[in-house]
């Protein structure tokens, strides 16, 4: 088993930088095919927001953050990062982690790619 243990939320206001880190811990000898960062708000589905793919070192952004969000790893800690800049009201919602490892056969851009998934952190923004 993993576990995920997200940190780094908080309330800020519209423009301010956040940034949320994601701590790996368990059985994580073997590196993961990706992780990446989903955010859900109330009333809405889960939805991705960034993803590192570990074999060839890419980053996957959704549309409506690429360009203000970086996701990096930190490979000694087991950790990854996304740093989010010029955060927007419709940024507001829970963060979730996730990990997927072993073969995935969906998109590293959908929840079914990743079988581990952390608690989640609150982002709020305000206007």
């Amino acid at each position: 088993q993993v576990q995920l243990l997200e940190s780094g939320g908080g309330v800020v206001q519209t423009g301010d930088s956040l940034r949320l880190s994601c701590a790996a811990s368990g059985r994580t000898s073997s590196n993961p095919v990706a992780m990446g960062w989903f955010r859900q708000a109330p009333g809405k589905e889960r939805e991705f927001v960034a993803a590192f793919k570990w074999s060839d070192s890419s980053s996957h952004y959704a549309s409506s953050v690429k360009g203000r969000c970086t996701i990096s790893r930190e490979r000694a800690k087991n950790t990854v990062h996304l740093q989010m800049n010029s955060l927007r009201p419709e940024d507001s919602a829970v963060y979730y982690c996730a990990r997927g490892d072993g073969v995935i056969t969906s998109s590293i851009r959908t929840t079914s790619a990743y079988a581990y998934w952390g608690q989640g952190t609150q982002v709020t923004v305000s206007s």
